[in-house]
Order: structure tokens, then C-alpha cells, then sequence
């Protein structure tokens, strides 16, 4: 059975592998891979039967959100489910243009939209997709979702941050959740999760995997650099592969409550079960490689 851990104040049981539903996103989006409805809804059973109890979702992942609600819309009781609001969007025929606008009429709108396309009368978290914390106050946007949260259209309310407005955020005190880029290759954020989850607050992490590694089928050049120059290659334990390694640094962190990874492919759903189930790695090895991607940031 998959480890679970508490999500922060919200004492929501969350497993440690979540899964991010931005790759079943379907054509006319953005990117190169592609997935049909066929293969996101055995995807999204694959990762229910395989225990995953924790998924990730937004108004504007094209049609992410729908695709939850035919496929495993039945299956609501497995799973937690949270999405995103502050997302408008066009459809072009070629393309998904995405804006993130603050007003309230599009908060509403997008919680409307999401619980018809997930067929759900709830989400259990409902989180800003980014935005400045001035500006949510100013406009009543975190008043309106704690509405939200009394009428029982969501039971807890977050948001998805970085540099530089996550501080700002984590200091108004009010979100239960924080999502969180974070991996051994991109570690900015280290301090300010710590900060957060010493709050009591969740912690999502996002980028986790950092994309696969140096062997991911999509390369993401800043982080191979980041690899290379830290020489991460040489603390490699014998059979490990580098995606298992950056996972398990990522869950290794004290205040990871779930990572979200969001794979299409089941050989690497496997590959990442597999990882996650062998644990955190050695505290030892952990130090190493935090020293040496440290001496390769500027």
C-alpha cells in the first residue's frame, strides 16, 4: 500500500504520489505529445488501481478536466481532487490561449465549469492559479473562495505559487495549501516550503521529477546543465536511474506531502510506484547532492 501522508491543517491523507493531469490535456492545446481519449482514461484508471489517491487538475489543462469526469467521474470516493481558478481561456483552432485574470465573475465561472466538467458536486481543494496577494485581497478573491468554502463547494482552498509572490502569500496566513515547484535541479524554493509547512500549511510539490531528468523524452536544457555541473552522475547508486533519484530527493524533503507527477506513459507510472515505495533516500546521499547542485547555482 502507497505511503500516505497528512496534507498540512487540512488532515486530508494524501499519498505520497499524486498525479498532474496537465499531459492529458488533449489536441489544439500547446506542446508536442498528444493523448487520446482513450489513453488518458486508461491512464487515469491505471493511477486509481495503482492506489494514487491524489489529482491535480485546472479549468485551462484543455480538456483535463473533462476527461476526469467521464472517465473516473464514477469513481469519486478513490480519490481527492483539486483544481484551479483565475484561468481565462480561448480556444483558437489551432491553439489554447491562456490569460490568468483576477475578478471574481471568473473565479465563479471557473468553479461552475469545473464541477460540471468533473461531475462532481465538490472539489476538495480549490487553488489561485498564481496571482499576487495584494491583488487577491484587493478584489475580495480570497473572501469569495472562502464563501466557496462555507456553501461546501470545496472543502479546503490553496494556491499555486513561486518566486517572487509566494512569500507575500504564505504570509497572509489564510491558504490551507501551497503548490510548489521543487526538485534537487531547481531547489530556489527549498527554504520558503520549509517556511510554509512549519505554518502547517499542505505542500504540493510540481516539478518533481524535474521533467525525467537527462533521460526524459522532452529535454529541458536548464536542468540537464544544472546535472552535468553538479557531476549528479557519480552519486548515482548502482542500478538507479536518474529519474528514481531526483523523485526520491524530492520525496525525501520533511515537508513533501505529495509530489504531482504527471506521466502518460505506464511504463513510467511503474517506474515511479516503484520509486516511491523504496522510500526516502539516505540522508547521507541527500546532503551530497544538495552540496553539489549548490555550488552550481548563481
Amino acid at each position: 500500500m502507497m505511503e500516505k501522508r497528512k496534507l498540512g491543517r487540512t488532515g486530508l491523507e494524501v499519498t505520497a504520489l499524486g498525479y498532474g493531469s496537465m499531459g492529458i490535456r488533449g489536441p489544439r492545446t500547446w506542446g508536442v505529445r498528444v493523448v487520446s481519449e482513450e489513453a488518458s482514461e486508461a491512464m487515469l484508471h491505471a493511477v486509481l488501481d495503482a492506489g494514487i489517491n491524489f489529482i491535480d487538475t485546472a479549468p485551462d489543462y484543455g480538456l483535463s478536466e473533462e476527461r476526469i469526469g467521464k472517465a473516473i467521474g464514477s469513481r469519486r470516493s478513490e480519490y481527492l481532487l483539486a483544481t484551479k481558478c483565475g484561468c481565462a481561456y480561448t480556444q483558437h483552432a489551432d491553439h489554447l490561449e491562456i490569460e490568468h485574470v483576477w475578478q471574481q465573475d471568473v473565479i465563479e465561472r471557473n468553479l461552475e465549469t469545473s464541477l460540471k466538467r468533473l461531475q462532481t458536486d465538490y472539489v476538495d481543494l480549490l487553488q489561485f492559479h498564481g496571482g499576487e496577494a495584494a491583488t487577491l485581497e484587493r478584489e475580495g478573491l480570497i473572501d469569495q473562495l472562502v464563501r466557496f468554502r462555507d456553501q461546501g463547494l470545496v472543502r479546503h482552498i490553496g494556491v499555486s505559487s513561486s518566486l517572487p509572490n509566494l512569500p507575500a502569500m504564505i504570509a497572509l496566513g489564510v491558504f490551507e495549501t501551497f503548490q510548489i515547484p521543487y526538485s534537487c535541479l531547481a531547489p530556489q524554493h527549498d527554504e520558503l516550503i520549509r517556511m510554509a509547512g512549519e505554518a502547517g500549511a499542505g505542500i504540493i510539490i510540481r516539478g518533481g521529477i524535474a521533467q525525467g531528468g537527462p533521460d526524459a523524452e522532452i529535454q529541458r536544457p536548464a536542468l540537464n546543465d544544472i546535472w552535468s555541473q553538479a557531476k549528479l552522475e557519480e552519486l548515482l547508486p548502482p542500478g538507479m536511474q536518474k529519474a528514481e533519484l531526483i523523485l526520491r530527493y524530492t520525496l525525501s524533503h520533511p515537508h513533501c506531502h505529495t509530489t504531482i507527477v504527471g506521466t502518460c506513459s505506464h511504463a513510467h507510472l511503474a517506474e515511479n510506484l516503484q520509486a516511491a515505495a523504496a522510500g526516502p533516500l539516505p540522508e547521507e546521499l541527500q546532503q551530497q547532492i544538495a552540496a553539489r547542485v549548490a555550488n552550481c547555482l548563481p
